[in-house]
């Protein structure tokens, strides 16, 4: 078999692997086959990039980043629904309807609470996706939408045209390991699916959104050329047998079944591997709907079903304080069991000391309770005269409950966190930070191998990292001999970091990758910063009143004061790098866009700063230089407006030499 005959059917048999997993939930191919199978392809395309094709499923896993979105003008509207909001007003809406066609019957279909979008085809070949928008404009996001398994690239017998309409979701369960990851690296929590969604589609790089395992359901035709149909049921078949991923959805010849419908739906809506906030009634009829036709904002022969939010009474039985892993101190308040949503409901979180305060929630209090967004219940309000007597206002301790470090509140916030370096509930991310890639850089100690540690006792602390054994490594899960071996030789590697990762690593709160290289350069030494006053903290460009006063706090804690001593002991550096004699850029700013071919943004940006300029994010009248790749977008467009010099690469070059 030559190599174009194998490329050609290693994407046969992967395309249809990734039908049954994707679309039919029915996997007849193992993880591992697949997986060494797309290597193979992969392998065989680089060796000839002439044979790549768009509708390759090597193409899914996320190109190049983009500077911005361009604008899709949409060739049918994607219009939105008109809200039902109780049956009275359901029954109104079937009455209008059957007032114009009298043997109008329905489809309902859960209504997936994510973000709209129109995937267009031309002659079977995916190319292009947008955004819904405001309905008539959307936003071009093809390459996040390839990224998307359940998404044909390409559909067999296909007309020369076709345009559908999906809801692009995350799966409840892709949505709660990606908090938890997110927890663990001390990163803001996405509110609920919806949003981690919609900001997952959004995002310019598309292998970001490639890694969010983002899921669509489709649900209508907007336009098709070369063939016809007489009810929405014929469309989702033919769309289902081109191989989408189709919405569920049920027939009804009646209004009373309508009803009937949409209760089942609510009362299952945890079945759903996706949010959903209602239920979506549409005649089935096409020529029927178009004899209904729509007004300026809705079609007439469509509602959404919108469910009331549940809200029931339950008791404060106590108030219990969670830390999690960033040191944040969480209220929880644990109830009496209810009933919401389709769950029992045991607990629910009183957000900070400010929410318990403004809604003066007492232990014994009887609390009114709903699942915002159907997803985490909360408390809305306390029935005061249900109040025991002698119930006394709740606060927050003043030191953390599982390591018994003081506590702090941020100076910009509502939130109370713990200040102690080795607390035990931010062991974890503390771990993971610490071993980044811009922190210490110590390959091969990951999110798994930093929870096989912790769970095996074997690190208490970040110090620990330094006195494990190679024979205690290697009996860990998915390790042995070898890979205990490469981790011990990265972690003795990295204790020759420069003093400015070791102070990013420490991950004192307002002190980030810049603060730490400035701290280094003004200190050279750890025991330095030690005894740094908050005048000398102060006068530092950049460094202001709360960071200084946050590295005091940090540097004066005993947990901290255990923790460098244990990395003393370990032999790790405490000293900075001698700055080289090359200070050419010294007071310049540079901004880089674009895609560069010689080398890396991070290259680029090290070599920036090794000869002791900065580089910045964006562009401002303080920028020196932009130095500008292919597809530069709006950063170059902004240079351009303020008169700021911009460099080719090669002219990037040239300063250097």
């Amino acid at each position: 078999m030559d190599d174009f005959t194998e490329i050609e059917s290693l994407r046969q048999e992967l395309t249809q692997a990734g039908y049954e997993y994707y679309v039919l939930d029915k996997p007849t191919m193992s993880d591992y086959d697949y997986d060494h199978k797309l290597r193979r392809l992969e392998e065989l395309e680089a060796a000839h990039p002439e044979a790549i094709t768009s509708d390759s499923p090597t193409q899914r896993i996320g190109g190049q980043a983009l500077e911005s979105f361009s604008q899709v003008i949409h060739r049918a509207p994607l219009e939105s629904l008109q809200d039902l909001f109780d049956f009275q007003e359901l029954e109104a809406f079937d009455q209008r309807v059957k007032g114009v066609v009298p043997e109008a019957e329905y489809v309902v279909e859960p209504k997936v609470d994510g973000l709209s979008v129109a995937l267009e085809y031309e002659n079977g070949l995916f190319i292009r996706g947008a955004t819904r928008g405001d309905g008539q404009v959307g936003e071009d996001v093809t390459e996040n939408l390839r990224t998307v398994r359940s998404i044909p690239l390409k559909i067999p017998d296909a007309p020369p045209r076709l345009i559908v309409r999906g809801e692009v979701y995350m799966p409840k369960k892709v949505f709660h390991a990606l908090n938890e990851e997110r927890e663990r690296r001390g990163e803001a929590l996405f509110a609920n699916p919806r949003n981690a969604a919609a900001g997952s589609l959004r995002q310019l790089d598309p292998k970001i959104a490639a890694a969010r395992k983002l899921d669509i359901a489709v649900f209508n035709i907007q336009w098709v050329e070369s063939v016809s149909f007489s009810t929405h049921l014929e469309t989702l078949d033919y769309l289902q047998d081109k191989g989408f991923k189709v919405i569920p959805h049920y027939s009804c010849s009646q209004v009373s079944q309508v009803t009937q419908r949409i209760s089942e739906i609510g009362e299952n809506r945890e079945e759903f591997p996706f949010d959903i906030d209602g239920a979506v009634v549409k005649v089935n009829n096409l020529s029927q709907r178009a004899a209904l036709g729509s007004t300026a904002k809705f079609p007439r022969w469509a509602a959404a079903y919108k469910y009331p939010p549940e809200v029931k009474p339950a008791q404060v039985v106590d108030i219990v304080v969670q830390v999690g892993r960033t040191g944040v101190l969480t209220p929880k308040a644990v109830l009496t069991p209810v009933r919401l949503a389709g769950t029992t409901v045991t607990n629910a979180t009183l957000h900070n000391q400010d929410f318990i305060s403004e809604k003066d929630i007492r232990i014994g209090d009887t609390v009114l309770v709903r699942k915002a967004g159907e997803i985490i219940p909360e408390v809305l309000s306390v029935v005061a005269e249900k109040r025991p007597e002698g119930a006394e206002p709740y606060f927050l301790p003043k030191s953390c409950p599982v390591c018994g470090a003081p506590v702090e509140r941020d100076a910009d916030g509502a939130h109370i966190r713990c200040t102690g370096a080795e607390c035990p509930a931010q062991l974890l991310r503390n771990l993971a930070h610490f071993a980044s890639r811009d922190a210490m850089d110590i390959e091969g100690l990951g999110i798994a191998v930093v929870e096989n540690l912790v769970g095996a006792k074997l690190v208490k602390t970040p110090g620990d990292l330094y006195f494990l054994k190679e024979e205690d490594v290697a009996q860990l899960e998915r390790m042995g001999k070898r890979s205990a071996q490469k981790l011990l030789s990265a972690l003795e590697k990295s204790k020759g970091q420069d003093l400015s990762r070791l102070i990013y690593a420490f991950g004192i709160r307002q002190v980030g990758q810049k603060a730490g290289k400035i701290l280094a350069a003004r200190f050279k030494t750890l025991e330095a910063l030690q005894n740094a006053t908050l005048e000398e903290l102060t006068s530092i460009d950049d460094i202001g009143e709360i960071t200084a006063q946050s590295i005091l706090d940090w540097m004066s804690s005993p947990q901290s004061q255990h923790l460098i001593e244990r990395l003393k002991e370990a032999g790790v550096n405490m000293t900075a790098e001698e700055q080289g004699s090359d200070q050419r850029f010294s007071g310049m700013t540079f901004v880089l866009t674009g895609t560069l071919e010689k080398f890396t943004r991070d290259e680029a940006s090290k070599m920036i700063e090794d000869r002791g300029g900065k580089s910045a994010g964006s562009v401002s009248k303080k920028t020196t230089y932009v130095v500008a790749g292919e597809a530069a977008g709006s950063k170059l467009r902004k240079a351009q407006e303020l008169g700021i010099t911009v460099l080719t690469e090669e002219a990037f070059l040239e300063l250097m030499r």
